[in-house]
């Protein structure tokens, strides 16, 4: 028997959902307003995934003995930029907006401005755009 499994969402545990919602406006996720008091989230993301937010509170629901990594962030995110211009401005905003940096915009062997910004669970959140050629 063959199981077909398919990609459906990423699922990101927070510790404040009106902060961790606020990040993700910032990056450009329509999510409304009134999420923020919410202890589950999801938001649509082009291409059929999901974005899906949920409180410590909410994992602890039915998972009681679940607890956050020490020093670690839950897991990685990347969003694509239009260029090099729009990862150092998004960059800049965000830590102008008080948010942490873990990466410093940078041209990458790999051929992408790169950079990382912190999420307020300490989750790496990468910025990139292909180095124009």
């Amino acid at each position: 028997m063959t199981i077909e499994a398919r990609f459906d969402a990423v699922g990101v545990v927070v510790a404040d959902m009106a902060k961790a919602l606020e990040f993700y406006r910032a990056l450009g996720l329509a999510i409304p307003a009134e999420a923020d008091s919410q202890p589950h989230v999801e938001v649509a993301l082009p291409g059929g995934l999901r974005l899906l937010f949920d409180t410590e509170e909410t994992v602890r629901s039915f998972h009681p003995e679940w607890q956050a990594v020490a020093g670690a962030g839950r897991l990685g995110l990347a969003f694509a930029l239009p260029d090099v211009a729009a990862v150092d401005a998004l960059y800049t905003e965000l830590t102008g907006a008080g948010h942490r940096s873990e990466m410093a915009p940078f041209d990458a062997f790999w051929g992408q401005r790169y950079a990382v910004i912190l999420d307020p669970d300490g989750n790496g959140v990468d910025l990139f755009a292909p180095l124009a050629s």
